[in-house]
């Protein structure tokens, strides 16, 4: 039996315009799998931002996209198939300053990759996000990885997340490069479960939320356990697990 675990701390804004944000980071597989049971993990998980991998890139890729944003009650923002994969979804509490998608070099025979990113403004409380899904050869995702920072920094802002799957993990160079830079969520302040490949599959942790050093991170990890979060629902949404933050930003 999954023990039940406390709630991480509901978003709000503060009288000082700060604001606690909960990103969730979520490889869907294209909508391919049950989409009821993804939309009810993500309700329960309560986001404020959700950065997507693999979402649906083909026939009427913009109509799924938006109807998985509806059933959650979350907009879509930016990214898809412009990005091959990586989106961005938040709830009507974020203001988009701006969003911008991105394309990868890529090489010869490898799967294009992008970046689906963005500048929120919660309150007085400005993030710029960065949705990603790296790619599986090694030197051609280090290089991805620079350009993730490269492309975090260009937004302009003083608080940041990178979120996504790095098809890397923690004692790899990538994730090691992120995690030099960036803070990585589940070290920093571990919450619910480490892995995030799907359940009954080897565990590894390759899905992770990433915050820039000005944010306090309050929580991070799977939300097994999590009131409302079945784990029947997690088997049947998608092959990854995903991965939640609460984070608090100052203005």
């Amino acid at each position: 039996m999954v023990k039940e675990l406390p709630d991480l701390p509901a978003s709000r804004t503060g009288p000082d315009g700060s604001a606690v944000v909960r990103v969730l980071s979520y490889n869907v597989r294209s909508l391919r799998d049950d989409v009821a049971a993804l939309g009810r993990v993500i309700r329960a998980c309560a986001p404020d931002v959700v950065c997507v991998q693999e979402a649906p890139r083909f026939f009427r890729w913009r109509k799924k996209l938006a109807r998985l944003a509806h059933e959650v009650d979350l907009v879509h923002v930016t990214g898809g198939a412009t990005t091959s994969g990586p989106a961005v979804l938040t709830s009507l509490r974020a203001h988009v300053e701006h969003a911008e998608d991105v394309l990868l070099p890529r090489r010869p025979g490898l799967h294009q990759r992008g970046l689906a990113t963005a500048v929120l403004r919660f309150g007085g409380a400005r993030l710029g996000v960065v949705s990603c899904h790296l790619s599986i050869n090694d030197e051609e995702r280090y290089g991805q990885g620079r350009l993730v920072l490269d492309h975090l920094a260009a937004l302009g802002v003083p608080h940041g997340v990178v979120a996504g799957d790095l098809n890397d993990r923690p004692e790899g160079r990538t994730f090691g490069l992120l995690a030099a830079e960036l803070q990585d969520g589940w070290a920093v302040r571990p919450w619910g479960r480490e892995n995030t490949t799907r359940l009954g599959d080897p565990e590894k942790r390759i899905d992770a939320v990433f915050a820039t050093r000005g944010v306090e991170v309050l929580g991070c990890g799977v939300p097994m356990g999590l009131r409302g979060v079945a784990e029947a629902d997690l088997r049947a949404a998608t092959d990854h697990l995903p991965v939640l933050a609460a984070l608090r930003i100052g203005a």
